[in-house]
């Protein structure tokens, strides 16, 4: 079960990383595979985006701090299933 969710929260890092690489350059937004990161990641970049101050770099820290609080959930998942 373990390695599971391992995995799980590994495709989800490796589709915020992929994502913020796609930010760098200008994908064909009608591609499935770009399709796919963007519809994927969403859900977990929003809420990330809109605790986040604007301010007046252009710069968007919401996927660091995504993968940040994914590390957290993935380690208290796995120690909470290892107590059990």
């Amino acid at each position: 079960m373990i390695p599971v969710i391992d995995i799980a929260f590994n495709i989800l890092d490796l589709l915020i990383i992929a994502r913020v690489l796609l930010s760098w350059v200008r994908p064909d937004p009608y591609n499935p595979i770009v399709r796919f990161i963007y519809e994927t990641t969403e859900p977990i970049l929003a809420p990330f985006r809109r605790i986040m101050p604007r301010g007046t770099i252009p710069i968007d820290f919401s996927p660091l701090l995504a993968l940040l609080v994914l590390d957290l959930a993935r380690r208290l998942l796995i120690q909470i299933l290892l107590g059990f």
